[in-house]
């Protein structure tokens, strides 16, 4: 079984240099202790001498000899000096190496970014980033919903460097990755990986660290749609059936999708379609949804409203009854759904606010 995951071509190379600079900086010491114990108990000099007669060896600075030295200690002077020399020049050919590959801007930018992380808060975890997980990353940006991606691929981290995304270098399937990506923390976690596999570990490993996540998973067969579902995901979704449908849809309702595609996806929308769930605080608890008046006070329209004992009830009259858990499916601009939130949930920031 899986239990580590193997560092980036990135991390490799910083931690190589840092091994490195840490070993050559323990070889400078010892080679000094070794002087300075040597002239200490051999010649039986005083410790401040004997440490003082290491540093102007080693440094070359050409004092010369603070008292008279006899063959036996004149000959570990010079193999003193001839190792001072070798491990300075060790020392500085690896300082230029980190230097010129980065090394102490990768550092910087590593710090920044476990700092970035251990904050992270309410977001989504996009396990995967290929075809479907570029893709998947794109609406998460456009829709301004903070999320991380977990991706083993040198490739795929670069391009998502490139273009400014939160991002790991782990294996999703493995507990280590989920939870240097706060797992714990985390509103969702979207499987998008191409092995049906590992996305079935990765939502039995994100339920198992954190229950309470919403689990949304790819898979490429009927098959691995079922035991998904089994193992725990909320929302399966197959590109092949869904791809399908949309197809079908596209050729028979064209207008139709148009204006689906319109409010579901893309960065220059007009209206968008949110999802608000009714909590405790919600002062519209108890009314009706005509005399909550949400569609005169905010001028979105609610289409949908999903109970926990009922389901989804389309196009909900004045007389629907608002309570704890329902979750309101709204359109509307970006302007109206902001409203609609700050008088659904007055003490609560909207996760996502949609771009105009």
């Amino acid at each position: 079984m899986k239990n580590k995951r193997k560092p980036s071509a990135a991390e490799q190379r910083y931690y190589r240099i840092k091994g490195e600079l840490i070993a050559g900086s323990v070889a400078l010491g010892g080679i000094v202790l070794s002087g300075t114990l040597w002239y200490w108990l051999v010649e039986k000099w005083s410790l401040v001498d004997s440490a003082y007669m290491t540093i102007i060896t080693l440094s070359t600075v050409g004092f010369g000899e603070i008292r008279d030295l006899d063959e036996r200690s004149r000959i570990f002077t010079m193999v003193l000096i001839l190792t001072g020399i070798a491990i300075f020049g060790y020392i500085i050919n690896r300082f230029t190496e980190a230097i010129s590959q980065g090394y102490f801007k990768e550092r910087l930018r590593f710090k920044q970014k476990k700092n970035v992380i251990d904050k992270l808060t309410d977001h989504y975890i996009l396990c995967g980033f290929g075809r479907m997980g570029f893709h998947v990353a794109r609406e998460l940006h456009i829709e301004n919903t903070p999320f991380i991606i977990i991706e083993n691929g040198d490739e795929e981290l670069s391009k998502a460097e490139e273009l400014g995304y939160l991002h790991l270098h782990g294996d999703a399937t493995l507990d280590e990755s989920l939870l240097e990506a706060k797992v714990d923390t985390a509103l969702g976690i979207i499987a998008a990986l191409s092995s049906d596999a590992d996305n079935l570990y990765t939502v039995m490993s994100a339920k198992a660290l954190n229950p309470r996540i919403r689990a949304i998973a790819r898979a490429n067969s009927e098959e691995a749609v079922k035991k998904l579902e089994r193992a725990g995901a909320d929302v399966v979704v197959s590109p092949y059936v869904t791809g399908g449908k949309r197809l079908a849809a596209a050729a028979i309702r064209p207008q139709i999708m148009d204006f689906v595609d319109g409010i579901l996806s893309g960065g220059e929308r007009s209206f968008y379609l949110e999802e608000f769930l009714l909590e405790r605080e919600c002062i519209c608890l108890g009314q009706t949804l005509r005399e909550a008046g949400l569609r005169m006070k905010s001028g979105a329209l609610v289409v949908a409203i999903r109970t926990p004992h009922n389901g989804l009830i389309p196009g909900p009259n004045g007389e629907s009854i608002l309570e704890e858990g329902d979750s309101l499916i709204c359109m509307g601009t970006a302007e109206q759904l902001r409203t609609l939130n700050s008088i659904l949930s007055p003490n609560k920031k909207s996760p996502r606010q949609p771009r105009k």
